[in-house]
């Protein structure tokens, strides 16, 4: 099976000048990429092997279905839409340009969504931010730029361009780590891999200010409090919920916050050394899988130095899983509770003095469940803080819920309707998203632009 990946949707095929030039002649700088790409496969063979191998990672659960109370406290946002569980590093490029998530391209006069969306997925974002510069970048609308987008997720996001040396090669992961006196340069190895992991796996937003460009918020710190302190004492929010008016928080997948305060970082246990070990060619030479997999299907390799039996750290893992999910099941009934209380209390002649309280409380317990939930691996990660996060997040929601049981008593309001969100058809309606609509748009924008003008690699699974 592998080889036939290989021959059909190697690296070679995905990056070869031939495909650049679909839309339009692509610049230097894209095709001397491409061939720079074409060569390090070539020169780090074994590594580019078990980089292919990501492509076996194809499934992926529709968390919106799962979790349809999402859908109500995302309202208002693109999450709403459309929520899918990641898969491997092969598919980036393609699933953030059909998700929903990404749209398509604006009307005339509209911004539409920023091109700051492939930051991440792709080293043709460097080397675009290098070419038009890191908010000429970022200004771009997300369509305009994914005709320029001709590689995935590859050796030169974190290595020096034909080295094994670690590099860094994103301004806002480099910003980051500067803000918390981690500066790439002066870490050990160890160090550089997990911030090299944590250029993306991280949490992050765009500042309008600076044309939307990716901007991590850790100048307080990176822990949830941190966070939330720079993004209040910005008066900062991604969006105002349309049901409650609360100005909403997201978090971003912040694998590397809750790591870094993790048992596993005091250990010196890092993302590198968990999900891509050292193992063997055929030759019998070392070298480091970049399959980027599981931690427990390595278990004999990482894990038993330390655990001494795979069994117990299944069972600790589902039981970490178990409470935490839990929790967060809970936190979320309440929160979509809250939301439509507030709705009833505006409806009903309450004024901001009156809900300010309310209204902060409910930003703050939904900003924790989200920098928890939003996290991949927080069970095995860092469970202890998953849990405070949650214990803290119910905390602030049942004191939402108790300010506006005050309000809706003091406006005689006797009931409150709240939303069925016992299916994601159901959750969806009550939010006024027409699922329909929208993925009749994205197939029109797919046939008619991105499988005519853009890149291979921007189709790569949905063939």
């Amino acid at each position: 099976m592998l080889v036939n990946v290989v021959k059909t949707v190697g690296l070679v095929s995905l990056l070869c000048t031939a495909c650049l030039t679909q839309a339009s002649e692509p610049s230097a700088a894209a095709k001397e990429q491409a061939a720079r790409d074409v060569s390090l496969k070539q020169k780090f063979p074994v590594q580019y092997k078990s980089w292919l191998e990501t492509s076996e990672q194809t499934e992926r659960e529709d968390m919106l279905a799962s979790y349809p109370a999402a859908i109500i406290l995302w309202a208002g946002s693109s999450f709403a839409k459309e929520y899918n569980s990641p898969r491997g590093h092969h598919f980036a490029v393609a699933d953030v340009t059909h998700t929903l998530r990404t749209g398509v391209p604006p009307k005339a006069g509209d911004k539409g969504l920023s091109a700051s969306c492939w930051t991440c997925k792709t080293p043709d974002a460097p080397r675009l931010m290098n070419e038009l510069g890191i908010e000429g970048f970022s200004a771009k609308n997300f369509t305009e730029v994914g005709k320029e987008v001709n590689s995935v997720v590859y050796c030169t996001d974190c290595h020096v361009d034909g080295k094994a040396e670690l590099a860094l090669p994103r301004p806002h992961a480099q910003d980051a780590m500067a803000k918390v006196h981690l500066p790439f340069d002066k870490q050990n190895n160890n160090m550089k891999g997990a911030q090299v992991c944590g250029q993306c796996h991280v949490t992050y937003y765009f500042q309008p200010e600076r044309s939307n460009k990716v901007n991590i918020p850790w100048i307080f710190g990176n822990n949830v409090d941190d966070i939330e302190k720079y993004y209040d004492t910005r008066r900062f929010y991604e969006w105002i919920h349309p049901i409650s008016q609360t100005p909403i928080l997201k978090a971003r997948h912040p694998e590397f916050e809750h790591w870094s305060r993790s048992k596993h970082a005091e250990a010196g246990v890092t993302c590198i050394t968990c999900h891509m070990p050292e193992t063997t060619d055929e030759q019998g030479n070392s070298f480091t899988s970049h399959k980027v997999s599981k931690a427990l299907n390595h278990f004999d390799e990482v894990c038993q130095s330390c655990h001494k039996s795979e069994k117990k750290i299944i069972s600790a893992l589902d039981k970490n899983k178990a409470t935490i999910d839990a929790k967060a099941r809970k936190v979320e009934g309440l929160l979509v509770k809250a939301h439509y209380e507030a709705a009833a209390a505006w409806d009903a002649g309450a004024t901001w003095p009156v809900m300010n309280d309310a209204i902060m409380a409910i930003r703050h317990s939904q900003w924790r469940w989200d920098f928890a939930m939003a996290s991949h691996g927080l069970y095995a990660h860092n469970p202890e803080e998953g849990n405070a996060l949650l214990d803290m997040a119910l905390r602030q929601v049942k004191y939402a819920r108790t300010s506006l049981d005050e309000i809706l008593k003091k406006f005689d309001v006797k009931s409150v309707n709240y939303p069925d969100i016992s299916s994601k058809a159901s959750a969806h309606a009550a939010v006024g998203i027409e699922l329909e609509k929208l993925t009749e748009a994205k197939k029109k924008f797919i046939k008619e632009d991105v499988d005519k003008n853009w890149s291979e690699v921007t189709k790569y699974g949905y063939e």
